[in-house]
């Protein structure tokens, strides 16, 4: 059966997953540990990307070079820049793209040079299924991540929004870069620092891939002051209900 390898932006993510690893075996390889194991009776690897493109291209090509994972999920926070994102929803890309990448005037301006193209599709079977992992979890919200937790950060309501998240090498905390970013590309729904690079090195693999992205702040000057106990006490379960729901229902 073919392996899942599942990617963790955040330590407390990877923390939340690994108790549900059956068998688990360790690999340590390039600076990175990869645990190796079963999860609802799937072979899956389960590693931590490392913050910025860099990081997780190395550890998308690891993963499907030296462990020959079959797909790849990627989960971790992100900053909401589209209109109605807020604190506490979920995200899934159906596309990425690079915002700082600019090859102009060789090439147009956020195209990766010598691809033709500037935006990387993720697979439609595999998203579909997060989808339905996400809006089944997002509905218990209350109930899995606690509706204490929930008040304390201003969470009502949390929505699944699906569409084009892009991918830079800096963390956008201001409203003027918010501002920036949405007339640059209105069509964003969320920025974060890592996906648009495992969907690059999953393209050239030819391997089928997805982004998960739970939205911790808007990226702006509002940006939530407590983003570590954010992780912890609501990402992190996201993540957690999420891939158990998606793994326990999926076809193989």
């Amino acid at each position: 059966m073919s392996r899942t390898a599942i990617v963790s932006a955040m330590h407390e993510e990877l923390r939340a997953l690994l108790p549900g690893l059956e068998r688990a075996q360790r690999v340590e390889l390039a600076g990175r540990t990869f645990h190796l194991g079963e999860m609802h009776g799937r072979p899956v690897v389960l590693v931590l990307s490392g913050i910025g493109k860099v990081a997780a291209a190395t550890t998308a090509t690891l993963l499907l070079h030296s462990f020959d994972a079959a797909r790849v999920v990627f989960t971790g926070a992100a900053g909401g820049i589209g209109p109605g994102v807020r604190v506490g929803d979920v995200v899934l890309a159906r596309t990425l793209l690079q915002h700082d990448m600019d090859a102009s005037p060789l090439f147009p301006r956020f195209e990766v040079p010598l691809t033709g193209r500037s935006q990387f599709a993720t697979d439609p079977a595999l998203s579909d299924a997060l989808r339905a992992a996400a809006l089944h979890c997002l509905n218990e919200a209350a109930e899995r991540i606690g509706s204490a937790h929930l008040v304390d950060f201003g969470i009502d309501s949390a929505l699944l929004h699906e569409g084009l998240i892009v991918s830079g090498d800096r963390f956008v905390s201001t409203a003027a870069e918010s501002d920036a970013l949405r007339a640059l590309l209105p069509q964003a729904l969320a920025v974060e620092m890592e996906g648009a690079a495992l969907a690059q090195v999953c393209a050239d693999f030819g391997r089928p891939f997805a982004v998960l992205r739970v939205i911790s702040d808007r990226a702006d000057d509002s940006a939530h002051v407590d983003f570590g106990r954010f992780i912890a006490e609501v990402a992190s379960v996201y993540t957690r209900e999420i891939v158990g729901a998606w793994l326990g229902g999926a076809a193989a």
